[in-house]
């Protein structure tokens, strides 16, 4: 009967309304994290160093110690294993494996990053890292599986090209007294740990799609909770055994802003990394692992802005334009998307219009 038959189709259709603006709401609560968070992170990582902060291992830490916070999303949300079947069921030992190895790449990845921080100008530093987004589209091609267009090879052109006028424009003259040997080292350690980050990406949405096989939001958190947890480790051991622990007293006392700037700076500047880490896997869960390093590029323009209302620096043409450039990137990105969107959505409604004449 037509009146039997229509009401099913009518609510299925709703359904996939519902899951679709699901999915796009998501994407942007993902992406503010990550834009907010690492906008946030960067500027308080540049205060702690105009300060008189100068521990490597610190600056590392910092990235990854504010795990304990993801603790309070993951009360509130479905656990993982509540929503998983027993299809799905991965045991103990191999998800252990799994957050230890990318914990330990996470640390290192960290620990490379401050290195180059602190050998290289910042111009150079933010010119290697931009090359993460071609390391993200090598790795994401051969681990991924994924597919390129038009449109997202002209994301990841301009988004570089956006980073790198970024970094040509940088005034600052870097650090002073480094050696020849010292800028090789920071320069090497920026191209590994662009590297690095890239296929800790791409590992990461390899995790979600093969082994974690969850379809809740909480399997992220958990995944970011456990790689922090293991990264920190690395990092505290680290800072004790190459002495900088004994250092940090005299560094806090040093701080220009006084020992509650400093305590503050370092404890909003490990939430800050936190909530940018929960939207860079969040990305990866929900889009792609190259989709993730797309946003986190464009952040790289945001910076610029976010410096100019919140420590007054000045603003010129180059800025402008690179923002313009990264805005260009992003939308070229989502667009993509949008057109992936509705080519899924008129496939599964062709597909239920091709059954229910089939009466199956």
């Amino acid at each position: 009967m037509p009146g039997i038959d229509e009401e099913p189709t009518l609510l299925k259709g709703e359904t996939i309304k519902v899951k679709h603006w699901h999915w796009w709401l998501l994407v942007a609560l993902n992406i503010f994290f990550l834009i907010a968070g690492q906008t946030a992170a960067v500027l308080l990582g540049n205060f702690y160093y105009d300060q008189g902060g100068n521990s490597k291992w610190m600056a590392t830490l910092v990235q990854t110690i504010g795990f304990p916070i993801l603790l309070v999303p993951l009360a509130l949300l479905p656990s993982s294993k509540e929503t998983s079947s027993t299809s799905s069921y991965t045991s103990f030992s191999t998800l252990a494996l799994i957050y230890f190895l990318l914990g330990i790449l996470l640390a290192g990845d960290d620990m490379l990053y401050s290195v180059g921080l602190l050998y290289l100008p910042a111009s150079t530093y933010s010119l290697i890292c931009a090359t993460q987004l071609a390391f993200n589209a090598v790795f994401s091609y051969f681990l991924n599986s994924q597919k390129f267009t038009v449109l997202i090879l002209n994301s990841v052109v301009v988004l570089t090209l956006s980073a790198a006028l970024l970094a040509v424009n940088d005034e600052s003259d870097g650090p002073e007294g480094v050696s020849k040997w010292k800028f090789a080292i920071g320069f090497i350690s920026t191209v590994g740990a662009s590297a690095f980050y890239s296929l800790l990406l791409s590992l990461m949405q390899l995790t979600f799609q093969k082994v974690l096989k969850k379809e809740t939001f909480s399997v992220v958190l958990e995944l970011q909770f456990y790689i922090s947890l293991v990264a920190s480790c690395v990092c505290v051991i680290g800072l004790f055994a190459s002495g900088e622990w004994k250092t940090l007293h005299q560094e806090m006392e040093g701080f220009a802003r006084g020992k509650g700037s400093y305590i503050l700076t370092l404890v909003w500047t490990a939430i800050c990394w936190q909530v940018c880490s929960v939207g860079v896997a969040g990305l990866v869960f929900i889009v792609s692992s190259l989709f993730s390093n797309v946003i986190s590029t464009f952040a790289l323009a945001v910076v610029p802005i976010a410096s100019v209302i919140v420590l007054h620096d000045q603003m010129n043409g180059i800025k402008v334009i690179s923002m313009l450039l990264a805005l260009w990137g992003f939308a070229s990105y989502t667009y993509q998307n949008y057109l992936d969107d509705v080519k899924a959505r008129e496939t599964l409604a062709n597909a239920d219009e091709t059954c229910g004449n089939s009466s199956c």
